[in-house]
């Protein structure tokens, strides 16, 4: 059985960010808002089909996939590319190829305990982002 990553992820880190945005040349002022942007991940995953929403105040983006079938994604809301995604399970990790104007490009998502995992690459470049789930009712308020 695959791993379960249904949930609403809240991101704790992110690192080297930046470094991948400028490698993919992502404009300087898109950078500057994305690296200050602390995105909430949804997640709803019914066997091998995921609906991933990236939440953020600058811009969001929504990915309906089928683990293994190939799809063409739209990235106008990370860099204006458009490429051909295939999301396959490698154990209990997903993994991302994209195929278009950006070769060598993907991610990875995996769970370690509560956290969930995500490291970007392209060519010789990577960041990792880090992100914890918490209940659907959490808004974001210490509770005492």
């Amino acid at each position: 059985m695959a791993a379960d990553y249904n949930g609403n992820w809240k991101m704790i880190s992110n690192e080297n960010f930046e470094e991948y945005l400028k490698a993919l040349d992502v404009n300087v002022a898109i950078r500057k808002i994305a690296t200050l942007l602390k995105p909430d991940k949804d997640i709803t995953q019914n066997g091998d089909h995921f609906i991933i929403k990236t939440l953020s105040t600058f811009k969001n983006y929504n990915m309906d996939f089928v683990v293994g079938q190939e799809f063409e994604e739209d990235l106008s809301g990370v860099d204006d590319r458009k490429c051909m995604t295939t999301i396959t399970w490698d154990g209990d990790k997903l993994v991302c190829v994209q195929r278009g104007e950006i070769e060598g490009r993907g991610w990875t998502h995996w769970i370690e305990g509560d956290e969930l995992h995500l490291v970007g690459h392209f060519s010789c470049i990577s960041f990792l982002t880090s992100l914890m789930v918490f209940p659907t009712w959490y808004d974001g308020f210490a509770y005492i």
